[in-house]
C-alpha cells in the first residue's frame, strides 16, 4: 500500500509557528484559505479581517469541510487556533514553511508588466524539472505572498513567488519573507505612479527592493534594455547579489537576436551564456522575446537546464486575459480575437500595438484595437492616454474603438480615419459588440481590469453563439 501523505500542517505545528493556543481539539490541515467559498475538505480556514470580518464566515467554512480555523476569538463549528492577529499568524506560518524546508530553491518575480505570466512560465519549467510550488492567480500582495509560502509543501524541490505593489515600501518586506535564491525585475514603467511623488523613478526603486530578500550569492535578473537598468544593477550589487542581464545588446548574458511572430505564436532566436538557441513560443506578443529570456535565466538560477526551460516555454499557453487568441466564427466570416483584457498600462499597450501591427491580415480584414481606461496613472493620465496615438499610428492600426473618459483623450488624438466607436463605459461598448469586428479582422481588446475591458472581450466571444456562426 502507498504511504499516507503527510498533512501540510498539524494543529500543533500551527500553534508552534504562530504562538497560538489550540481550542476544541487537534486536527490536520491539507490546505489553507481565507475565502470560505474556496474551502475544501481538510483545509484550514484563515479568519482574516478586511472589508468583511472572516470570523463571520467560520461556520460556513466548517460546514464546507474545514478541518480547523485560525482565529482571533473562539468560533463555533470546529476546532481552532486562537492568535492575537490572524494576518501576523499567517506571516509566521509562511516563514515557518520556508524555514522547515531549506532545501527548496526559491525564486521571486516582480515588474511593472509581465510578472504574472513570467512567474507562471517559470513554474511550467519547474514542474518539468521536479516537484514544484508557485503563486496562483495574482497572489502577490501582503496576504498572497505569505499564503503562498504557507501552502508550500516541504517535499517540493523548487518554488517561485510573484511579488507586487500598489504603494511604496511593500516589496522589500515580502521579498525578505520569501528569501529567494534568485529574483527578477521584468521591466519598469509608468504603473501605479500615482502613489509615487517622483513617478516612474519611485516605481523603479520600489521594484529594485525585491533584491533586498536575496541572500549572499543570490542572483538578480535584470532587464538591461530599460532606462532603469543601472539603478536595478546597483541595487543588486548593494546587497551583495550577483547580476545577470537580459536584453537585445551583445553584452547581455541572455541576448534576444530575433523575434518572429506568426499565426500560432512566435519563433525566438537568442544567445544565452554564449550559446545560440532557436525555440518556438505559443505567445505572439513582442514582449515575450525578453520575457522568455527572463524565464530562462531564472530557471537556470534554480538549477533547471536550459533545454528544460525551452521545452516548457514551447508549451506555455497565454494566460486568461493575457494574450489568449480565439477565432470567432460569424455568418459573414470569422475574425481573430486577442484577449488582453486582464490589465493595461502604457508599456503593455505599446507592446500590444507593436505585436498586432506585425501580424499579417487576410484580404479585407483590419487590425482593430478595443481599449478601455488605464488606471492609477495620477496626474499624468491624460497625457499618457493621448500619447498612445503615436504608437497606434506607427503600428498601422486601422481602427480604434474605445471606452471611458481617459480613453477619450486617445480617441481624439488618433487620426480621424482610425476612429471607430467611443462609449462612456465598457458595458456600453460591449452592447455594440457586433459593430466592433468584421470578417478577417484581428481584434485586440485591452484595458485595466478595473475599467472592465473583459466585458467587451466576453461580448465579442458571445457573438459566435448569438449569431449561430460556428
Amino acid at each position: 500500500m502507498p504511504e499516507p501523505t503527510a498533512p501540510l500542517w498539524t494543529a500543533q505545528e500551527i500553534a508552534v509557528a504562530t504562538g497560538g493556543r489550540i481550542e476544541g481539539g487537534v486536527f490536520d490541515a491539507s490546505g489553507l484559505t481565507y475565502n470560505s467559498r474556496e474551502i475544501g475538505p481538510g483545509d484550514l480556514f484563515l479568519a482574516l479581517k478586511g472589508v468583511r470580518d472572516g470570523h463571520d464566515f467560520a461556520a460556513s467554512a466548517f460546514a464546507a469541510g474545514a478541518a480547523g480555523a485560525l482565529v482571533e476569538r473562539p468560533v463555533d463549528g470546529g476546532p481552532c487556533i486562537v492568535v492575537p492577529d490572524t494576518l501576523k499568524a499567517l506571516e509566521a506560518m509562511g516563514a515557518a514553511a520556508r524555514d522547515r524546508a531549506p532545501q527548496i530553491r526559491r525564486g521571486a518575480v516582480t515588474g511593472s508588466v509581465g510578472k504574472t505570466s513570467v512567474t507562471q512560465a517559470i513554474k511550467a519549467g519547474l514542474d518539468l524539472a521536479g516537484p514544484a510550488h508557485a503563486s496562483i492567480k495574482s497572489y502577490n500582495n501582503h496576504i498572497g505572498v505569505p499564503l503562498t509560502l504557507a501552502r508550500m509543501p516541504s517535499t517540493v524541490e523548487r518554488a517561485v513567488f510573484e511579488i507586487g505593489m500598489n504603494a511604496p515600501g511593500e516589496i522589500a518586506p515580502l521579498s525578505r519573507m520569501v528569501q529567494p535564491h534568485a529574483a527578477c525585475v521584468t521591466t519598469v514603467g509608468p504603473v501605479h505612479i500615482e502613489a509615487f511623488a517622483d513617478g516612474e523613478a519611485g516605481v523603479a526603486r520600489e521594484k529594485a527592493a525585491i533584491f533586498q530578500g536575496l541572500g549572499p550569492g543570490g542572483l538578480a535578473v535584470v532587464n538591461g534594455d530599460i532606462p532603469w537598468a543601472d539603478l536595478l544593477h546597483q541595487a543588486a550589487l548593494h546587497v551583495g547579489a550577483r547580476v545577470a542581464t537580459f536584453g537585445s545588446e551583445p553584452f547581455h548574458d541572455a541576448r534576444l537576436i530575433d523575434f518572429a511572430p506568426g499565426p500560432d505564436g512566435a519563433r525566438v532566436t537568442a544567445e544565452v551564456w554564449g550559446r545560440t538557441h532557436v525555440f518556438p513560443l505559443k505567445q505572439s506578443g513582442f514582449h515575450w522575446g525578453l520575457n522568455s529570456l527572463a524565464v530562462i535565466l531564472m530557471l537556470d538560477a534554480l538549477d533547471v537546464p536550459v533545454e528544460t526551460a525551452l521545452a516548457a516555454l514551447a508549451e506555455f499557453e497565454p494566460l486568461k486575459g493575457r494574450g489568449e487568441t480565439r477565432t470567432v466564427h460569424l455568418p459573414r466570416g470569422a475574425f481573430t480575437l486577442i484577449d488582453e483584457s486582464y490589465n493595461a498600462n502604457p508599456l503593455s499597450m505599446k507592446a500590444g500595438f507593436l505585436s498586432l501591427g506585425a501580424r499579417p491580415v487576410e484580404r479585407g480584414g483590419r487590425r482593430v484595437v478595443v481599449l478601455t481606461d488605464m488606471l492609477e496613472l495620477g496626474d499624468q493620465s491624460d497625457a499618457l492616454h493621448a500619447g498612445l496615438a503615436a504608437a497606434i499610428e506607427a503600428a498601422a492600426i486601422d481602427t480604434v474603438h474605445a471606452a471611458g473618459p481617459q480613453m477619450r483623450h486617445l480617441f481624439e488624438a488618433v487620426s480621424p480615419e482610425r476612429r471607430g466607436i467611443w462609449a462612456e463605459t465598457a458595458a456600453d461598448l460591449a452592447a455594440r459588440a457586433a459593430d466592433l469586428a468584421g470578417p478577417n479582422d484581428i481584434v485586440m481588446v485591452k484595458g485595466s481590469n478595473g475599467s472592465k475591458a473583459s466585458l467587451v472581450a466576453a461580448a465579442l466571444l458571445r457573438l459566435e453563439q448569438e449569431t449561430g456562426g460556428a
